[in-house]
């Protein structure tokens, strides 16, 4: 394959990280499969173009200079790999387009920690005999309204205009520039005291404020929790479903992952990136919990602490 096969390696593809697993440990092995993949065959012949040079004509005494034409290696097209191509500006453009995320989080009830984590210092200890289902949904469902407050807000948007309305019934409002951690959906899996588990589709978040949120949701139901794990399942249109895993890290994989993502990911960021409003108002899959995204996806699992 080798060289021939850099055209395809250009765009964005996805990895599942196990858990404990570096990211960055994780990108230099993808690098290193990537490098030995493309170094394992012969590399292309040297493009040929023509070339006018200035000299003496050949088997002539005169010192008249005349042009001639001949062929020269072309060195524009040498291959140099950095990253995977295109796929550095397509990460940018995904970023500006606040696309959301959707995590499981699984919280345990009854103790409460300095870092919101399982296995931090204990702080407190307290009952939780009194928390049910019912309870816990309704903690979650004051959540997310404050939340889509907060998101309009940050959109800037005008809602007593029929655009934006029609807007925040479909779900696309997105913020315009950084904010804090948005909550566009959250609902309860799981629930089985001391445990409960959680799925979240948020944007801006990072681990500590998901970690946070189950702190916060054990001190509304009047108790306290902390957070066990934290598990991601999709990044804007990436799911887990078609994630390579680590036997797959291999040049072929990859390039089959990129071909496969290219035109999803170049449909969700046309819509996503288009202007509305005289803004740029930022769609990203629709609301729906149960909607079947296509995916290649950057499926991370990582622990609480991570």
């Amino acid at each position: 394959m080798g060289f021939a096969s850099l055209p395809r390696l250009q765009g964005l593809f996805a990895v599942y990280k196990p858990p404990g697993l570096k990211w960055k440990h994780l990108r230099d092995t993808v690098e290193l499969q990537l490098l030995k993949g493309l170094n394992s065959g012969k590399p292309p012949t040297p493009e040929q173009r023509v070339r006018f040079l200035l000299g003496p004509e050949e088997g002539s005494e005169e010192k008249e200079l005349t042009l001639t034409a001949t062929s020269v290696p072309s060195l524009t097209n040498h291959p140099l790999v950095l990253a995977v191509g295109r796929g550095c500006r397509l990460l940018t453009d995904m970023y500006n387009a606040h696309l959301t995320k959707d995590y499981t989080v699984r919280g345990l009830l009854g103790k409460a920690t300095d870092d919101f984590c399982e296995d931090g210092r204990l702080v407190e200890k307290t009952t939780y005999d009194h928390v049910t289902r019912e309870k816990l949904d309704r903690i979650l469902a004051v959540i997310q309204g404050s939340h889509q407050k907060a998101l309009v807000m940050y959109s800037n948007l005008d809602l007593k205009t029929q655009e934006a309305y029609e807007m925040a019934v479909r779900g696309l409002i997105r913020p315009m520039n950084k904010s804090p951690m948005l909550i566009t959906g959250i609902r309860c899996l799981h629930f089985a005291p001391p445990e409960f588990l959680i799925e979240v589709r948020c944007m801006h978040e990072t681990q500590k404020e998901l970690r946070k949120l189950v702190h916060e949701i054990g001190l509304e139901l009047k108790t306290t929790a902390v957070c066990s794990q934290v598990r991601r399942t999709r990044d804007g249109i990436f799911t887990l479903d078609s994630a390579l895993l680590r036997t797959q890290w291999d040049l072929h994989s990859i390039q089959d992952a990129i071909q496969t993502a290219a035109p999803w990911v170049a449909a969700e960021l046309e819509k996503s990136l288009s202007p509305g409003l005289d803004t740029k108002q930022l769609p990203s899959p629709g609301w729906s919990w149960d909607s079947q995204v296509p995916s290649s996806a950057l499926g991370l699992e990582r622990d609480a602490r991570q």
